[in-house]
């Protein structure tokens, strides 16, 4: 599945403020005359965001981290075929609100100890990554009170609260000195629109 587009992804904690980013760099490059996707995971096409209802709702104890595992592969093999490819392939940019990296540090190293099963499922069912990743740090605790402000019906991962944070916190900055082509770190501790303007030089640099 070798598109002609730029696949970008958002990563971080939860509460971290990639999902305004990713509206912001979206609409950014619509106004610069770039056809845009702007989509998400898990989720992003009907049948994926049917698994999302499972996943982010009800009791932590729902799924075991290997159900999870499960669960966000199928959705999003479903989201690669029927949004993300196609996208590429005619040429668009398709910014996710998360992708694969979510799945390697949650249920990689924050929930489990899963990593080698979430490669091998990846490379068997996915087999892409995005162009570039721009992944969103936070403290933990900023974060967490961000996600709680936010409210909604789908607060299933911040139940297990800042413990879990910290341990995705770092886990995503390891996945960062892991893939440093693909990952630029942008410090979230700042007013949004400073770190949009950050993010747009980034994604212009790549798009250029």
């Amino acid at each position: 599945m070798s598109g002609r587009g730029l696949f970008v992804s958002f990563e971080g904690i939860d509460g971290s403020g990639k999902s305004t980013q990713a509206r912001l760099l979206a609409g950014h490059l619509r106004g610069a005359g770039h056809e845009v996707v702007l989509t998400r995971e898990p989720g992003g096409s009907p049948g994926a965001e049917e698994i999302r209802k499972l996943l982010l709702t009800g009791a932590g104890d729902r799924w075991s981290p290997e159900t999870e595992l499960l669960l966000f592969t199928a959705a999003r093999r479903d989201h690669l075929e029927r949004v993300i490819a196609p996208a590429l392939d005619r040429g668009a940019v398709v910014i996710s609100d998360r992708f694969a990296d979510s799945t390697r540090v949650y249920q990689g190293v924050g929930r489990a100890d899963l990593r080698g099963q979430v490669d091998e499922l990846h490379a068997l069912m996915i087999a892409r990554e995005p162009d570039l990743t721009l992944l969103i740090d936070m403290e933990p605790g900023a974060g967490l009170a961000r996600a709680a402000a936010r409210g909604g019906g789908e607060g299933r991962f911040e139940s297990f609260g800042e413990d879990l944070q910290a341990r995705l916190r770092s886990g995503f900055l390891a996945l960062a000195g892991e893939y440093p082509d693909r990952i630029s770190v942008i410090d979230g501790d700042r007013p949004p629109e400073t770190v949009a303007a950050d993010i747009a030089r980034v994604a212009e640099a790549w798009l250029a």
